[in-house]
């Protein structure tokens, strides 16, 4: 049995989805399109149920890539049944969505989520009149604490049935629909998307066309006004049935602060700044403690062994990769994806995003895009992803460039590894500073010379709510796979094959040849441009490779402060690693893809040049 959750983003619908799948999920793009869908199988009492996670969407109706997936796969995939997801702080607006869904006659369960919250909020919703008002179970539930999970799926494998509800339209359009039925035998749900413009009949549509131009030319609203306000008009009314009354929150609202230019804007740069330093000082601690330890009971034994030559070359290639990877990158990456984690489980990104829309205006973006940009700071990959679900050509190309300047947690592990710890704390902080004036004066350039219209902003505030510790620790646990399954193996067999060419001389060779560029122009040792290339492999792989390639962990000791900061503003600066390109690459297309390779590649040869001018 297949079915489909649904409904309005930030209902808590994906949550309610790990929580009936677990992790163990399969990610993969809709055909045909750059949406990306979740699906994981679960079993209850010997069946099996596949359940789907759809994005998340305010209608049908309209023409986004993640309105028309949800469209075509109800009419496509036909699933078996559907799990309506609503909020029930906000019953009136997600009922226009459950409106729009019953026409499709898909048997279904809704589930009213944040039945807490709205407690909290002196809301009282009659589950009991709703379900007998469509024709529909009914649930109420608490995702972030877990209650009443357990009913969905016996409540999906045994209740499940289509609404019974149906929309009053007028008279007009019930004609409209009527007439459709006749003259082309369009089912009411086919008359209704024919009469918005939605379908894949020519002859429906083009017949459509003209009885919508006649019900416009009489009321001067278009079919698809008047079936949106007949709509909300039936939600009205069924919240106002279904909704007890609520008295005035008078309580402290810490939206009040949050949205506001002062101190809204203060308080998100303290948050992020105490992200920063947190990173800094606590990964800082771990780092030197972990290397220590490390070097002390096996680099230090290792090393009193008298292996041959070339075994002893193997053989410190890989612990210097294990220690730079599990010694240094690992605590940065681990504190950063919690923090992370405990940011958004919060919601305080919704404000983030309201906060940052008048800035990305200026840098030919809205708000929104915000979103995508923070999520840079973890990885780059899912930040792409983000931002090429941008309205236009226009904003996605711009986003493209700005997101892959954002300092990854692996370009942070870069930092924090090899400046914070080597150079200083106020050293790393500045270069956040390089980048964030970089990305501005780029974002500025580019929105005055990409040609194209510029979109407002409508965001959904999602609830702020305290963390689940379980929760956020299963995030980040998911990200933090991801560098110890994927990064870690590719950096051990990338260290001994690199250990292997050193011990044979073709590091020593290649150096050579780029001797020039690295020590005249930047003022770098010849062997830095290899680990340079490692880090097009994946970003922490610049600074583990530096460190193989120097014969020590402890960088201070063979490159000056200078050195090492330029090498890690080029390695922050310089083209993204080869995941991102391919994300971009199949996001954007070519042209988007080599333009900001080209451009990434020469803005960090071209500051670290500066750099190595500016100390000399």
């Amino acid at each position: 049995m297949r079915c489909a959750l649904i409904g309005n983003p930030s209902v808590g619908k994906s949550l309610i989805f790990n929580q009936l799948t677990g992790l163990g999920v399969e990610v993969s793009n809709y055909p045909g399109t750059t949406v990306e869908l979740m699906q994981g199988k679960l079993c209850h009492q010997g069946s099996t149920l596949q359940v789907v996670d759809l994005p998340g969407i305010y209608s049908m109706d309209g023409d986004s890539a993640e309105e028309e997936l949800v469209r075509t796969y109800l009419l496509a995939e036909t699933p078996d049944a559907v799990i309506a997801v609503l909020d029930a702080t906000r019953m009136e607006r997600n009922l226009y969505l459950l409106l729009q869904l019953a026409e499709y006659g898909i048997p279904m369960v809704v589930v009213i989520n944040m039945i807490d919250e709205a407690a909290q909020q002196g809301i009282i919703i009659d589950s009991r009149r709703l379900s007998s008002v469509l024709g529909a179970p009914v649930i109420e539930t608490a995702a972030s604490l877990g209650k009443n999970i357990g009913e969905i799926v016996p409540a999906v494998l045994s209740s499940a049935r289509p609404a019974a509800i149906a929309v009053p339209y007028t008279p007009q359009i019930e004609a409209a629909i009527r007439s459709l039925g006749k003259l082309y035998g369009a089912t009411r749900l086919q008359a209704l998307h024919a009469l918005q413009g939605i379908g894949t009949s020519s002859d429906l549509i083009e017949g459509a066309r003209t009885i919508a131009g006649e019900i416009e030319s009489l009321n001067h609203m278009s079919a698809h006004q008047i079936i949106g306000a007949n709509r909300h008009l039936c939600a009205h009314r069924i919240a106002a049935d279904v909704v007890g009354a609520q008295e005035p929150d008078r309580r402290f609202s810490a939206d009040r602060l949050l949205t506001k230019a002062f101190p809204g804007i203060p308080i998100l740069a303290v948050v992020l700044l105490s992200m920063l330093l947190t990173v800094f000082i606590a990964g800082s601690f771990l780092e030197e403690l972990i290397v220590d330890i490390f070097t002390v009971l096996v680099i230090e034994p290792f090393q009193a062994l008298s292996l041959p030559p070339l075994a002893t070359a193997l053989g410190m290639a890989a612990l210097l990769a294990i220690v730079a990877g599990l010694g240094i990158a690992f605590p940065f990456v681990l504190i950063f994806y919690l923090l992370l984690s405990i940011v958004e489980d919060t919601g305080y990104l919704t404000r983030a995003a309201f906060l940052a829309d008048r800035l990305m205006h200026g840098l030919g973006l809205h708000g929104g895009a915000i979103i995508p940009m923070v999520m840079a700071f973890g990885c780059n990959v899912p930040a792409v992803m983000a931002a090429s679900q941008l309205r236009t050509v226009r904003e996605r190309t711009i986003a493209a460039f700005l997101v892959t300047m954002v300092p990854c947690s692996a370009r942070t592990v870069i930092i924090t590894g090899i400046v914070a710890a080597f150079v200083g704390l106020w050293a790393a902080l500045s270069i956040y500073l390089i980048v964030l004036v970089l990305i501005v004066i780029t974002g500025v350039f580019l929105a005055r010379n990409i040609p194209g219209g510029q979109y407002g902003m409508i965001l959904e505030m999602a609830p702020l709510r305290m963390p689940d510790p379980l929760l956020v620790l299963k995030k980040s646990w998911g990200r933090i796979q991801e560098f110890l399954f994927i990064a870690m193996p590719l950096l051990l067999a990338g260290s001994v094959v690199l250990g292997a060419l050193d011990y044979y001389g073709v590091v020593d060779a290649f150096s050579l040849i780029v001797a020039p560029v690295s020590e005249g122009f930047l003022g770098l040792p010849a062997y830095v441009t290899t680990a340079l290339l490692f880090g097009i492999l994946r970003k922490e792989m610049a600074f583990e490779t530096l460190a193989v390639l120097s014969g020590t962990a402890d960088l201070g000791s063979v490159l000056t402060g200078v050195q090492l900061y330029t090498f890690a503003v080029i390695s922050v600066l310089f083209v993204p690693c080869i995941s991102t390109i391919a994300v971009i690459l199949r996001q954007m297309g070519m042209r988007v893809t080599l333009a900001v390779s080209a451009y990434t590649i020469t803005l960090g040869f071209l500051i670290g040049g500066l750099i190595h001018f500016i100390a000399g």
